[in-house]
């Protein structure tokens, strides 16, 4: 027979965490009747991320929770690609998707906190990217790539930008990539993907475009 377990016990139990799984709560009690998540969903009291994974409404107000949200409903994964470079102020555009870079196959999911996309990459490709805890709730951590690896994120994965002229519409803010990008560190990080059209494409980017 399942343990009876009241809202309120459950709220005080992953308030802290943000998001969490079902894995979580059947660790932390394996009675626990998981007829009550589709009720608590269905009476507002908690947002369903995606399959197994659940959030409490509050978390809407803090502006951070759907960047922390991102790396944990998908993991192994980090924000990078568009959502990195208009995170750093590299590009002008805001940012409907929140685009992350994953180990996994390609995903979408979309829930009341946003839309989330998950471009996938080879597991050797997964670095460039830190843990970064939230200014606002210090319960809330970001996995969040440097603005190199954002950079060569997207070249790597959007080929598309060839030329010159295509590395322009990107639109990068010229005195972010001659004053705080870090030349020597994508120097590091190209090698490691061991792309000549990468390469050249970069090369192009930072002897050309910004020079």
């Amino acid at each position: 027979m399942k343990t009876r377990t009241t809202y309120l016990d459950f709220f005080n139990a992953f308030r802290k965490l943000g998001c969490f799984s079902t894995n979580q709560i059947r660790l932390w009690n394996g009675d626990f009747d998981r007829n009550n998540l589709g009720r608590w969903v269905d009476e507002g009291k908690l947002i369903r991320l995606r399959q197994g994974y659940y959030a409490f409404p509050d978390s809407k107000g803090e502006i951070d929770a759907p960047f922390s949200f991102a790396g944990k409903i998908y993991p192994p994964s980090y924000i990078s690609l568009h959502s990195a470079l208009s995170f750093y102020g590299m590009i002008p555009e805001g940012i409907v998707q929140i685009t992350s870079v994953t180990a996994r196959k390609t995903a979408y999911f979309e829930n009341e906190f946003g839309q989330f996309s998950y471009h996938s990459v080879k597991p050797e490709l997964m670095f460039g990217y830190t843990k970064d805890i939230s200014r606002i709730n210090p319960y809330l951590s970001i996995y969040l790539a440097f603005p190199e690896k954002a950079l060569l994120d997207l070249l790597y994965l959007f080929p598309q930008y060839q030329s010159e002229n295509d590395l322009r519409e990107l639109r990068l803010d010229v005195d972010f990539m001659q004053e705080e990008f870090d030349r020597a560190r994508s120097e590091g990080y190209v090698t490691r993907f061991r792309s000549k059209s990468l390469e050249k494409r970069m090369g192009l980017l930072l002897k050309g475009v910004l020079r």
